[in-house]
């Protein structure tokens, strides 16, 4: 799956590794979540990629895995989730 998701774009696996991208900007010197209606082109696909990675692994699971990733709120917990279910 690893592989795949390299294959398919590089960021989709980073996604997996660091979490989801959340463009943010600087406002009254604090980091805030930036409205996505403000998001450029990059910003966007880049952000894309947390979709992509969670469909290509809820995809090729069967149903006993996704029951154990479905409450999952990331990408990168869901594979976190799987790969220790697999070194058991």
């Amino acid at each position: 799956m690893k592989i795949f998701m390299h294959s398919t774009d590089k960021g989709i696996w980073e996604t997996i590794e660091n979490g989801p991208f959340i463009p943010q900007v600087k406002r009254d010197e604090v980091l805030i979540d930036k409205p996505s209606s403000e998001w450029t082109e990059v910003e966007s696909k880049k952000a894309k990629f947390y979709w992509i990675a969670k469909n290509i692994i809820t995809y090729v699971l069967s149903c006993d895995e996704f029951f154990r990733v479905s409450q999952c709120s990331s990408a990168k917990e869901m594979w976190d989730i799987l790969e220790l279910g697999s070194m058991l």
